[in-house]
């Protein structure tokens, strides 16, 4: 009954955690890839329940190379999107939009965190899961990861859902017990994880390759062919539309970064060691990776696991050198190493007195590993340009809602998504070509040369100290 309490307790405090700066604008950290995921669902809102074409708001070349006017985002299948129009308008008298996307992936942290105590619960021990579940909640780098509008947590949570209900099927047949409604369960979970986001093979693939045996040949293939298809029929589907398929070869080897020193420093040194694990909770995960806590067999899945996160990290090499949230998919791993990392060290020695010293050492190890990682993630929450939401909140107030605008930010979709019309975050060749594409309105925080240009010879409709919004229907002599 302790421990049920425990663990009620600590998804509680789980929840509270994510709840942090919940109200803050959408310009935190790795705002861009928030606002073209939140842009998304936003125009499911507006324009119905077109999974076959979702948009969202640029309509420029910069992700694909290839101008792109009706707004088309072809990367994972919008299952997130789905998620978050849908709760949104279920609770939009109760919570604002970018609020309801952020407890999507606040309640997927806490099924995904549920999926895992589960997981090492039945293969390890009940302790060794409560603790598990409890990395997952509460590295500072989960926390922050736990509750931004990306797709990531949920395909964790389909990811981890899917191996336990895999294992839990691998049990019963053991026991003579062949439950396929499990067996389903599962494979829809698989199929689900690979469309929200396909770098779910990495642990997905390592667990197949642990849960099945030489004898469920059939059973396997059945399985791994119906968790490829909805993604091979989604992926041949978006090819008819380049224009919406961001360029994505750079995330493989760019300037031939792996395995180079640059790339062992920034994986290994930076993101793991400093920003995940705050230096000392290394102390942990190496005890863990070293010494078993029960036999290799029942913690051969993990292991897998671990290859499986080298592997992705060696084939998307510069993506996870140059995005941190590349680093999401490996919490799970990380928590479980470091909760057997943790048992061991505080049950190393049977004599009391020892015990007690490796008790202290943990606790210790445990609040400077935190700590100096909330140190180096605290500044993720900040929002470094107000200046664009609130340009952004009066340009949405004052434009018409067929508007289409330049929000100039280098590319960075952030500003354009607070404007909440489609149009241009860069401007990118002459601005007459541009408003022949269909640009009605210009709004800048930056009074460069265009900028002082256009105040010059375009109806300003609000000016402030920060920013302005033109008519760019009004201009004249631009030439």
């Amino acid at each position: 009954m302790i421990k049920k309490i425990f663990l009620f307790f600590l998804f509680f405090l789980g929840f509270l955690t994510r709840l942090y700066k919940i109200n803050s604008p959408l310009a935190d950290w790795h705002s861009w890839r928030q606002a073209d995921t939140a842009a998304v669902a936003r125009n499911f809102v507006k324009n119905g329940y077109d999974l076959l074409h979702p948009r969202f708001d640029d309509l420029s070349n910069v992700a694909s190379g290839k101008d792109n006017p009706l707004g088309y985002r072809f990367v994972e299948f919008p299952v997130y999107n789905v998620a978050h129009a849908l709760f949104f308008q279920a609770t939009e008298r109760l919570v604002s939009f970018e609020v309801a996307g952020r407890l999507v992936t606040i309640f997927s942290s806490l099924i995904s965190a549920f999926f895992l105590y589960l997981i090492v619960k039945n293969l390890l021990s009940e302790w060794l899961g409560i603790l598990a579940a409890g990395f997952y909640l509460f590295l500072p780098f989960s926390i922050f990861y736990s509750r931004v509008i990306l797709p990531d947590q949920t395909m964790l949570m389909f990811t981890l859902g899917s191996v336990w209900f895999l294992y839990f099927w691998r049990r019963q047949k053991e026991g003579g017990k062949n439950n396929q409604i499990i067996f389903a369960i599962s494979l829809l979970m698989s199929a689900l994880a690979i469309l929200t986001k396909p770098y779910a093979l990495f642990l997905l693939f390592p667990s197949w390759l642990v849960i099945f045996k030489p004898k469920d040949f059939v059973w396997a293939s059945f399985y791994i062919f119906f968790s490829f298809l909805p993604f091979v029929l989604w992926r041949i589907w978006m090819r008819q539309f380049p224009e919406g398929i961001p360029a994505n070869q750079w995330l493989f080897n760019l300037e031939g970064i792996r395995f180079r020193p640059a790339w062992w420093r920034w994986l290994f040194a930076e993101r793991l060691g400093k920003l995940i694990l705050g230096y000392w909770g290394v102390i942990f995960l190496g005890l863990g990776i070293i010494f078993r806590i029960s036999g290799f067999l029942k913690e051969s899945l993990f292991y897998a696991w671990l290859v499986g996160i080298f592997a992705y990290f060696s084939v998307f090499a510069r993506g996870n050198v140059q995005h941190d949230y590349y680093q999401i998919i490996i919490l799970p791993v990380l928590a479980v190493f470091l909760a057997k990392g943790v048992w061991f060290l505080v049950g190393f020695s049977s004599k009391n007195i020892y015990r007690i010293f490796a008790f202290g050492l943990a606790v210790i190890c445990l609040i400077f590993s935190l700590g100096f990682s909330w140190y180096e993630v605290r500044g993720y929450y900040q929002i470094n340009h107000p200046e664009i939401v609130e340009a952004g909140k009066i340009a949405d107030k004052i434009l018409p809602k067929e508007a289409k605008v330049i929000a100039p930010y280098n590319g960075d979709t952030a500003f354009l998504y607070q404007t909440n019309r489609q149009g241009w975050p860069v401007v990118g060749e002459p601005i007459e070509n541009i408003i022949k594409k269909g640009a009605t309105h210009y709004v800048s925080v930056n009074f460069d040369e265009l900028t002082l240009k256009l105040i010059k010879n375009c109806d300003v409709l609000v000016k402030s100290e920060r920013w302005v919004i033109i008519d760019l229907k009004t201009c004249q002599n631009l030439k």
